[in-house]
């Protein structure tokens, strides 16, 4: 009996020892009547790194100098602020009466073998949308049955090279490499951490995402 606990111990143990290292963002979009609202956060390793709410971007882990933070900050207030625009000028064009919900997961994952797996992924109103396919750079459609907003947004992703090679690059490496270097710190090495970097890649791709989407988002899905 002993034998048993000790080995369901290290089991255990062994199991907790297997989680991989992870790092997230996530991104909601909520447009009605020509108004957006927006909230996100993200977080590295399972501890939360940023917070977003309507306009107000804050960083939790001090992951960036002041400088360069207060640069992000801007970059990321340009963005909603553009966003919000776009979201205006269609809903004079065609205006709605209906909420529309977008959610915009995305981040990689490091397991202690070595190996990685990254995704991305794209809601509408709490169904699935649309994801990247990380191996091939392409966008694939995840709506049941024929939409053509579906359709649409697809082909408007794969336009652009920020949503496909560059977003690609992104999540196989330079996500990655970050969960890298926490996990040499983790083991007690020195490593350079990458953050930087990272922020402003994600923040480059939800951009131009946010932009693509807000053209059907807010002209009733007239494509």
């Amino acid at each position: 009996m002993l034998r048993l606990l000790l080995l369901s111990g290290a089991l255990g143990c062994g199991a907790e020892q297997a989680a991989p290292l992870a790092f997230t963002m996530l991104q909601l979009t909520r447009v009605y009547m020509g108004y957006s609202m927006f909230r996100g956060n993200a977080s590295l390793n399972g501890q939360l790194s940023h917070l977003l709410d309507e306009n107000n971007v804050t960083q939790v882990l001090p992951l960036e100098p002041p400088d360069a933070w207060a640069r992000r900050q801007n970059e990321v207030i340009s963005y909603l602020t553009t966003f919000r625009q776009l979201v205006q000028l269609f809903n004079k064009e065609r205006p709605t009466k209906f909420t529309q919900h977008l959610r915009c997961h995305l981040g990689c994952r490091l397991y202690p073998n070595g190996t990685a797996q990254s995704f991305y992924e794209v809601f509408l109103n709490k169904t699935a949308f649309l994801s990247f396919h990380v191996p091939n750079a392409t966008w694939e459609r995840r709506w049941p049955g024929e939409l053509p907003v579906a359709a649409f947004a697809q082909e408007q992703l794969m336009k652009y090279p920020i949503t496909t090679q560059d977003l690609q690059y992104f999540l196989n490496t330079t996500c990655v490499s970050i969960l890298q270097a926490q996990s040499t710190r983790i083991g007690k090495v020195s490593g350079r951490s990458r953050t930087p970097l990272v922020l402003g890649l994600v923040l480059g791709s939800l951009a131009l995402l946010g932009m693509a989407m807000g053209i059907f988002l807010c002209t009733g899905g007239s494509c």
